[in-house]
């Protein structure tokens, strides 16, 4: 297995490239709070310089004080451009525009997906005006499993870690802030979370992340068909949920920015 540091070194390089080969002298993302996010601010900036990443904290009710202090922190380490935008106003806007529209209330994925529309709306737009490329900051494991947004947080023209699982993301961000702090240590150990209504959690909706990572890297990479990987010891009600979740999003996959090989 490829060692922390290689892969670190392989994402960095890879940004720098792709920017240089595609004439982007700069990039812009969303800084949630989140492992995600932080950590793909942290490679731009080691690739670029902090004064070439554009990072947005695109703020709603349900944005927890510890996401934007985690945020305005990992800014300040990294020496990035960093603005907070409260997005609430323009979200009520668009929700009392489709419940006119649609002449009925919205069903709650409505409600959170268009949080997440609403951050890549802004984030494009600023990407037109600035001329910045948009990273997306999605993994590996949101994207096979279908955990992310179309036309939300998986707007962008390059996924820096979108070939990287989350439970690597973690250990990455441990080795990294060894190395020297450029993570708050709080982003490391918090509960993740996309924010997009109360309480909400991604275990919520996924397997914890170590118990997911291991089924998709047997399904995903390895190839291995179910009965294989319940002989390995997973559970069968396990696997079946986790293959159903990838087969349900493969549309999606389909239409998302190209990460990095490594």
């Amino acid at each position: 297995m490829m060692e922390n540091e290689e892969i670190w070194r392989r994402l960095v390089e890879g940004i720098r490239t792709y920017c240089r080969e595609n004439n982007f002298a700069r990039v812009a993302l969303g800084l949630s709070g989140g492992l995600d996010s932080a950590i793909t601010a942290v490679l731009a900036a080691e690739a670029l310089g902090g004064e070439k990443v554009d990072a947005f904290m695109l703020k709603t009710r349900y944005t927890s004080d510890l996401s934007l202090q985690i945020a305005r922190e990992t800014a300040r380490l990294n020496g990035l451009n960093f603005r907070e935008i409260d997005i609430d106003g323009q979200v009520e806007q668009s929700l009392l525009f489709l419940t006119d529209a649609f002449g009925e209330s919205l069903k709650p994925v409505v409600k959170e997906n268009l949080q997440a529309r609403e951050r890549g709306k802004f984030l494009m737009a600023y990407s037109n005006q600035s001329g910045a490329l948009l990273l997306a900051c999605g993994n590996k494991s949101e994207i096979l499993t279908g955990y992310c947004t179309l036309y939300g947080d998986t707007c962008g023209g390059l996924a820096p870690i979108g070939n990287v699982y989350k439970s690597d993301l973690f250990a990455l961000a441990r080795w990294r802030n060894r190395k020297s702090r450029v993570l708050p240590p709080e982003v490391i150990a918090r509960a993740p979370s996309a924010e997009l209504s109360a309480g909400q959690k991604d275990e919520d909706s996924l397997p914890a992340y170590d118990v997911l990572d291991p089924v998709l890297r047997l399904l995903a990479d390895e190839k291995l068909p179910a009965e294989e990987i319940v002989a390995k010891g997973r559970s069968r009600e396990l696997v079946d949920r986790v293959a159903k979740l990838v087969e349900k999003s493969a549309f999606k996959r389909r239409q998302l920015p190209p990460a990095i090989d490594f």
